[in-house]
């Protein structure tokens, strides 16, 4: 058996087995891992490794649904994270701490982008769900919903001299 068999083969088997453990959850083959709470169906792909069905199941057993600011995405990304990793020891695999970091910082990287005072660079908290204020030049920018776009910012009022 090759090594894409035997990966689908294991992502079939854990499937399987998440399907009895977690009856109330429904796992549907996707092209990209996510977890909808509408329909709570947690989807995968069974070409990318287990850890990504777990992540999403991680989500939904801790009830995320939605999020306000960048900072609370991060939040529940990690939550979600640490879980999965205590999921993965119930099923003998083993999410790797760089892996973790690595899926983290991109969710740091974005929002490190997205902070940035387009202005003057200060990175600052957010503001509302969409806008940014930077207490040191007072601009404020909006940015797009999009957690998997550009992090686009668009000036919406600058300090005047």
């Amino acid at each position: 058996m090759d090594a894409t068999n035997s990966s689908s083969k294991t992502i079939e088997n854990l499937i399987s087995r998440l399907k009895h453990d977690y009856p109330t959850y429904i796992f549907q083959e996707g092209a990209q891992e996510h977890w909808s709470p509408k329909d709570k169906t947690i989807f995968f792909n069974s070409s990318h490794p287990c850890f990504g069905v777990l992540h999403e199941l991680a989500h939904a057993v801790l009830k995320h649904s939605t999020y306000q600011t960048d900072f609370e995405l991060l939040k529940l990304e990690s939550e979600a994270w640490e879980l999965a990793a205590k999921i993965g020891q119930k099923y003998n695999i083993k999410i790797d701490e760089d892996h973790i970091q690595n899926c983290l910082d991109t969710y740091r990287d974005w929002l490190h982008r997205r902070s940035a005072c387009p202005a003057c660079g200060t990175h600052v908290l957010q503001k509302s769900s969409k806008n940014y204020y930077c207490y040191n030049c007072e601009t404020v920018w909006s940015v797009s919903s999009g957690r998997f776009v550009r992090p686009y910012r668009k000036t919406l009022k600058t300090k005047t001299a």
